[in-house]
């Protein structure tokens, strides 16, 4: 086999003799890759040809291998793995637990009285703080993830981890000692620009410790996350309310340094991505990780021959690793893909879910009932992420996302609808709450979940956190905006606009959906390899699920 046209790996006890080890001859793997495959001018991609890859030796039977798990049987080889990603996306429900916290704040009397000011013989926050206070977890998700990206790839996903949780650990001071709107507003935009970086660390984390039967319900696990973090702070917001000074809000925000205590000490023990230690040229390091992620019965050397090999493609094929080459060639579409499903979530009304309790209370409900239907709410969200992992499973990402955000779009409107019957009597106030309860049900089974799926499997591997990091400074960008425009839509002294909110993000929603049915591929059943084919050979969105690429022995 002529040195130009082979791919091959040794597995001796020193990797860092093999030097230059992409062309290495070996008695170990031997890969033939057919580049021209790639680059040929069939007649017709919409005729989805299949593509001429073929992978020879131990590789082959590295993706075959891939290929035949199933979920149950990849969940008893892998169970590190499932471990380590499962502790390192506690960071996400710091993450959500913040934000969700400020909104039932605004809902909670003592925090009223002590922030607020009169209104109608009631204690509000005015919706210019708000705003204010709102933007620390939006505004620092934006710069927070575009930073992260650098850490991440030259530091790696465990030290930037392992840093961010001891900065968290610190802020968290600030908010437990304030005791005015400025010094909170201090705390929420510090501690927001780290609490940013978690939201690319695990899923990147994730999509790159495990293998790909259990890819989709890992990454996302990140959305139940968001949910248990928005769900504990909702409940700990209703324990707290009726306590008649500031231990009332004080209490909530000292069981943020929880998830610290928990975390810092396991950090000695989290193994370092295997997918960044090849790309790093740390091959014995990660083939010993690979080793601590996996079972006995897993033979770890073609995992890392599959790695290697599907790093040498991407230089190969010239996908870079800056955010510069997020944009260029191929990885734009990758790109656009990211960021597209991530600010779906955004434009169809999750943003609501942080003004949950305050919103309900204002709909109609009396504060304890706000409380409860707020906790209700998340409830059902958390029951309908775990739902959504058998159909994740089962049916794929792009049917899954398509729908739910039609099922959104429905709901959101006939809340909207109710919303003008005159005099909206209670059993209309009640009814809307419960479509909430419904439409929660719906995001978290379909374009919650899926969507932290997508961005990891729809960007290359050498760009992964990059990619990430900007579909999360989009989602945090209009964040922002969500941030600014929801006090004044929904505060009764500003627009009041209660359940007419539905029309609003019905017709955004509508929108995303367009977008998505057209540019949002199927990438359920896809090695990172196959995924990086797939789009160098610009398969139609539609045409991917069915989409062949041959593989045979050379």
């Amino acid at each position: 086999m002529e040195h130009d046209e082979s791919l091959s790996v040794s597995t001796s006890s020193s990797w860092s003799e093999q030097t230059p080890l992409l062309r290495r001859d070996s008695d170990f793997v031997s890969t033939h890759l057919t580049m021209g495959a790639l680059r040929d001018s069939d007649a017709n991609l919409g005729d989805t040809k299949p593509a001429s890859v073929t992978i020879s030796g131990a590789l082959d039977d590295a993706v075959n291998f891939e290929h035949s798990l199933s979920f149950i049987e990849a969940c008893k080889l892998y169970p590190a793995a499932i471990g380590w990603s499962v502790f390192v996306s506690l960071g996400v429900i710091m993450l959500a637990f913040d934000p969700q916290l400020l909104g039932n704040l605004y809902a909670m009397p003592q925090f009223q009285k002590d922030f607020g000011y009169l209104f109608d013989g009631n204690y509000i926050i005015p919706a210019g703080w708000q705003t204010g206070l709102g933007m620390g977890n939006p505004a620092g998700q934006v710069v927070g993830a575009l930073i992260a990206g650098y850490p991440m790839e030259k530091y790696g996903r465990k030290l930037t981890f392992g840093v961010c949780v001891a900065l968290t650990s610190a802020l968290i001071f600030i908010q437990f000692f304030a005791r005015s709107l400025e010094v909170l507003l201090v705390g929420e935009l510090l501690g927001g620009l780290v609490l940013g970086c978690y939201a690319v660390i695990a899923p990147a984390y994730s999509s790159e410790v495990c293998p790909m039967a259990i890819r989709g319900v890992l990454t996302s696990y990140v959305n139940l996350c968001f949910v248990m973090g928005q769900l504990l702070a909702n409940s700990v917001c209703k324990g707290t309310s009726q306590l008649g000074d500031h231990w009332a809000y004080s209490i909530p925000f000292a069981l943020q340094w929880f998830w610290c205590l928990i975390i810092l000490p396991g950090l000695l023990w989290v193994p370092e991505s295997p997918w960044w230690l090849v790309r790093k040229g740390r091959l014995e390091e990660a083939e010993k990780v690979l080793g601590r992620l996996a079972s006995k019965q897993v033979d770890i050397k073609q995992t890392l021959a599959v790695i290697v090999e599907t790093d040498r493609l991407e230089q190969e094929l010239e996908l870079g690793s800056t955010y510069w080459d997020c944009f260029k060639g191929v990885n734009l579409r990758r790109t656009e893909i990211s960021v597209g499903v991530y600010c779906t979530q955004v434009l169809s009304g999750i943003y609501l879910i942080n003004y949950g309790t305050y919103f309900f209370q204002l709909a109609g409900l009396p504060t304890e009932d706000a409380f409860s239907m707020g906790i209700g709410f998340l409830a059902v969200g958390f029951v309908g992420t775990v739902v959504s992992w058998p159909l994740i499973i089962r049916y794929g990402r792009r049917s899954i996302y398509n729908t739910g955000l039609l099922f959104l779009i429905v709901l959101q409107l006939v809340i909207g609808i109710l919303d003008c019957i005159p005099g909206r009597p209670k059993g209309v106030i009640w009814a809307q709450s419960s479509l909430m309860l419904v439409w929660n049900f719906f995001y978290d089974i379909s374009i919650g979940p899926v969507c932290f799926v997508i961005i990891s499997e729809a960007s290359a591997t050498r760009v992964r956190s990059k990619s990430i990091a900007l579909a999360t400074a989009a989602q945090g960008a209009l964040g922002c905006v969500m941030t600014v425009a929801i006090p004044y839509m929904i505060n009764p002294d500003e627009a009041n606009m209660q359940g007419k909110l539905g029309f609003f993000f019905g017709g955004l929603a509508a929108l995303c959906l367009g977008w998505a049915y057209f540019r949002v591929p199927e990438t359920k059943g896809r090695t990172y390899e196959e995924l990086d084919v797939l789009f160098e050979r610009k398969v139609p969105t539609r045409a991917f699920a069915g989409y062949v690429i041959a593989a045979g022995a050379s």
